[in-house]
């Protein structure tokens, strides 16, 4: 690997159930079109949504659904579950950290969590690479992926 490359999905839904009083009760399931991801440059978003990675014409979601809820200590947690990826689900964890709960201008209640986890491509199936010249592999195996999470209470009375 010689060097990071961000980028984001811009097209995703999610719902979190969450309970305040017991936060290991509490759940979530997000979908996410794997046609949506944004590097900032065309050509590579092209590439790694295409058949050597993602393969969003034959797949084009994959997903993430909890399974359990560990409270860490200091507002963190470790949510657990499922990540489905082309047809592949596979346990994955993912450390979170409370950002906070109130009122946003618009008056509605928000709640905010900050989430990371890495996870090896080829678990899923995505193994493509290409060797440099100078040796090595052009792309890390290894994905880091963060979340930005703001959840608005949803009135279900």
């Amino acid at each position: 690997m010689i060097t990071n490359v961000r980028g984001k999905f811009t097209a995703f839904e999610g719902l979190l159930r969450l309970d305040g009083t017991h936060p290991t009760r509490s759940e979530a399931h997000v979908s996410v079109q794997t046609g949506s991801l944004d590097t900032g440059i065309a050509q590579r978003d092209t590439h790694v949504t295409g058949p050597d990675f993602l393969d969003s014409a034959t797949f084009p979601l994959m997903s993430f659904r909890s399974t359990g809820v560990v409270e860490v200590g200091d507002g963190r947690f470790r949510m657990v579950g499922g990540l489905r990826i082309k047809d592949v689900e596979l346990p994955l964890p993912i450390d979170l950290e409370f950002g906070g709960a109130g009122q946003d201008a618009n008056g509605q209640n928000r709640v905010g969590f900050e989430g990371t986890t890495t996870l090896k491509r080829s678990d899923w199936g995505i193994d493509w690479n290409s060797a440099p010249a100078t040796g090595g592999v052009l792309i890390s195996d290894k994905v880091k992926l963060s979340f930005d999470i703001s959840a608005v209470r949803l009135d279900t009375r």
